[in-house]
């Protein structure tokens, strides 16, 4: 099943060559205009990632990005900031705000498939380290009683 990907910005074009970077790499994209329906679609679409800008109208990326990070079911998906505002300031914020990614505009299309394909491949990765670290752990019912008991010194 193809991941999906929320991209998020208010200029038209910025979102449909998202969009069709994205899905000429196979990828699902779903589209918002702006930070409130950003939070609409995260909850009506459940996207493995998001591509958001910062300065957008009713909400910024900023906002959302915040209220994303404060709720646990949202907090884990990840999101790449693609925005204008570069200086160290705006940067810095982004991260604060807790953004995983902060690509500045104007922005390379193979840059962003880059950073998209680092994500989900640092996921796969985590995901394969926890379930080896898991299948090598005993739960207490695992191990030899006699292990439990303190030696007669």
């Amino acid at each position: 099943m193809a991941k999906k990907i929320l991209a998020v910005d208010d200029e038209k074009h910025i979102v449909r060559l998202v969009q069709i970077n994205l899905e000429k790499e196979g990828y699902e994209v779903v589209t918002a205009n702006n930070g409130r329906e950003a939070l609409d679609k995260v909850a009506s679409e459940r996207p493995d990632l998001i591509v958001m800008d910062v300065m957008m109208p009713e909400m910024d990326g900023l906002e959302a990005l915040q209220t994303l990070k404060s709720n646990p079911a949202t907090a884990e998906i990840p999101v790449i900031m693609l925005t204008a505002k570069a200086q160290d300031a705006d940067v810095f914020r982004g991260w604060q705000s807790g953004a995983d990614l902060y690509l500045t505009k104007p922005f390379n299309p193979m840059e962003l498939l880059t950073f998209v394909r680092r994500i989900f491949q640092n996921q796969a990765e985590e995901k394969d380290a926890y379930q080896l670290n898991t299948s090598e752990t005993y739960n207490l019912d695992d191990l030899d009683q006699s292990l439990l008991t303190e030696p007669n010194s």
